[in-house]
């Protein structure tokens, strides 16, 4: 399946927002949920929820979404999770994933880590430009999403869940840079915390630290004010 297909099948609106829902989730979404959650028919969520795992967008299996087993329970019923595979397409073919592999190598095995975050801070720093620094979480997660990291919300133990209190982090579902980074974990994280520092500076109100997940981006951004060191 050629990744233009799988391109091509967002085009249709409905499609679309099926699969921005799922993604945005984190986590497996049923049929009835995600027909509700962008006000369509269950069997036309169905069918375009299908349709988004035949071209590897998504990926589906079965579970009882009552949280029950045994008899009394209910059938299986089908649910949804983003692919695991990157979907890209380039016209004419490029391969810059294999480029920045080679150059994540050389940069290993030469020790160039302190190099690489020093050239990452300065691209933050540049991308930020003469901007002030974000003023609090809610406008570092727009800064996020911007720049494709999907950002959302995880409050503090026991604090309320608006962001403009602060008593949490703000984690990303997705690293821009995965791929290179299964390879070379400690040298592209480092990279990644390096930028959005630059980005983000280190003294404004809000921060850029390590904090690695599985699945999940290694950096998390925090209200300064709330994590003082």
């Amino acid at each position: 399946m050629m990744d233009i297909e799988a391109v091509a099948a967002l085009q249709d609106p409905v499609r679309r927002r099926l699969y921005e829902y799922v993604v945005a989730q984190g986590r497996e979404v049923g049929r009835v949920e995600a027909a509700e959650a962008v006000g369509v028919a269950r069997t036309l969520a169905a069918h375009h929820l299908d349709r988004l795992t035949e071209v590897g967008l998504l990926e589906s299996g079965s579970r009882r979404l009552s949280g029950r087993s045994g008899p009394g329970a209910g059938r299986p019923a089908k649910v949804y999770t983003r692919a695991r595979d990157e979907v890209a397409v380039s016209l004419p073919a490029r391969d810059y994933r294999t480029v920045a592999t080679l150059l994540a190598e050389a940069a290993e095995q030469a020790g160039l880590d302190d190099g690489l975050r020093a050239a990452a801070h300065r691209r933050g720093a540049a991308l930020r430009g003469a901007a002030a620094p974000c003023g609090d979480l809610r406008e570092a997660m727009e800064v996020l999403s911007a720049r494709g990291y999907e950002p959302h919300w995880e409050e503090a133990e026991g604090a309320p869940g608006a962001a403009e209190a602060g008593e949490g982090v703000v984690r990303m579902r997705n690293c821009p840079f995965h791929a290179v980074a299964e390879r070379f974990p400690p040298l592209v994280c480092g990279m990644n915390l390096a930028l959005l520092e630059g980005l983000f500076g280190t003294d404004g109100p809000v921060r850029a630290r390590m904090d690695a997940r599985p699945g999940e981006c290694c950096v998390v951004i925090e209200n300064s004010k709330n994590h003082s060191d």
